[in-house]
């Protein structure tokens, strides 16, 4: 298999350098990094690094998801998405890759399996992330313990389910859709630490996570609503 890590980030500057560095060599093929429109040097610390840097200007988690998807060279079999901010571990990337030798479509690292560091997720955004994966499970049949950020797909799978969502809704409408083509998802556990440096623009506030968790929960009910 040939695997393609594809890392969103915005003004993680301070976090990619540590982060980067600790990627196992000969783990990957490929590793890009989208800057969706930073305003530190993102870009110029993951170049420096040795990543492909992709520009994504228009800010949203599914835009940069899927810019970096689309760049990924035609040889990478699986892409696995990591936030980079230091949170997840990267040697961990073979923990989600392994599934897809029995026939795995999604990997999803969780992190209620695998454990997370005190103060590595805020109160308000671990009851979301429940709340979530709850409602998923009764409304798709899909039985998660977490929403991770660290996972992995596909090429094929994440190229037939048509993504619309460009904002923190996208790792959801993934999984939504690829449930309902039969895709078989994988739950594996995976660490979860403090963030390397800065504060979260998702967890780190109170409005950050209601904003987030108002535009998953939007997308978590559209679909179970529509056949979209």
């Amino acid at each position: 298999m040939q695997v393609t890590l594809i890392i969103p980030a915005l003004d993680e500057a301070g976090c990619l350098g540590p982060l980067l560095a600790e990627v196992p060599p000969g783990l990957v093929g490929q590793i890009i990094v989208v800057d969706n429109g930073s305003t530190d040097d993102t870009a110029g610390v993951a170049r420096r690094a040795g990543a492909q840097v992709v520009s994504e200007p228009r800010r949203g988690y599914g835009f940069a998801c899927a810019a970096g998807a689309a760049a990924a060279a035609a040889a990478g079999d699986i892409l696995v998405f990591m936030d980079g901010d230091g949170s997840f571990v990267p040697a961990e990337i073979a923990r989600l890759t392994a599934p897809f030798e029995a026939g795995a479509g999604m990997v999803v690292g969780s992190r209620a399996l695998g454990g997370m560091a005190p103060g590595a997720m805020p109160p308000h955004q671990a009851f979301g992330n429940r709340l979530v994966a709850w409602l998923l499970g009764r409304l798709y049949g899909l039985k998660l313990t977490d929403l991770g950020p660290f996972r992995a797909v596909q090429r094929d799978v994440l190229s037939s389910l048509d993504m619309r969502e460009m904002t923190h809704g996208w790792p959801v409408e993934m999984l939504v859709k690829a449930a309902r083509r039969g895709a078989r998802i994988v739950e594996v556990p995976v660490s979860y630490r403090p963030r390397f440096a800065g504060r979260s623009k998702v967890g780190g506030t109170v409005r950050g996570t209601a904003l987030a968790a108002v535009r998953i929960l939007r997308v978590t009910l559209r679909y179970a609503l529509t056949h979209a």
